[in-house]
């Protein structure tokens, strides 16, 4: 199984950083609150409390980068992602309609892409908000054009076989 490129740790972390400021921001009000009298001692903890989830959400991110992996098998596309939970995911060729490439701004920033392979089950339901059935984040321009090249063929394989 392949991994993605080591710079999705950074497009990882960065996505995750939201939450952290989420965390932050109500861990300052919280502190405030408690801490009416002494200004200085609320920010000391502020401070502290963001910089432990500051690494707490970098080790969240080098943990995704090293679990979430993926291949191309002889029937059809897998990947496996999980922390805490294991996710495993298998696209059969004859399955994939359309196969993106996303590169937003952080990924472009970053020189990666995201590689998003749609399904014939799931086209109606993205509609709905749902995203591509088979999402790879944080591959190289180049994985990520091989990459699509390949599922298309192979994929074009399967149905003009008919199998």
């Amino acid at each position: 199984m392949k991994q993605l490129d080591k710079k999705a740790v950074w497009l990882f972390f960065i996505r995750q950083i939201l939450v952290t400021v989420i965390l932050a921001v109500w861990s300052v009000s919280a502190l405030f609150e408690s801490f009416k009298t002494n200004i200085g001692t609320a920010i000391i903890w502020f401070v502290i409390i963001l910089i432990i989830l500051i690494i707490l959400t970098y080790v969240w991110a080098r943990l995704s980068y090293h679990f979430y992996r993926y291949e191309l098998r002889e029937d059809g596309f897998r990947k496996e992602l999980g922390v805490v939970w294991k996710k495993y995911t298998t696209i059969p060729y004859e399955r994939i309609q359309n196969v993106d490439i996303y590169r937003g701004l952080l990924a472009r920033l970053l020189g990666l892409s995201d590689l998003h392979i749609q399904t014939a089950g799931m086209s109606s339901s993205r509609k709905k908000g749902i995203s591509a059935e088979g999402v790879l984040p944080g591959l190289s321009v180049g994985d990520a054009e091989q990459i699509r090249d390949e599922l298309v063929k192979r994929s074009r394989q399967f149905k003009s076989q008919g199998l």
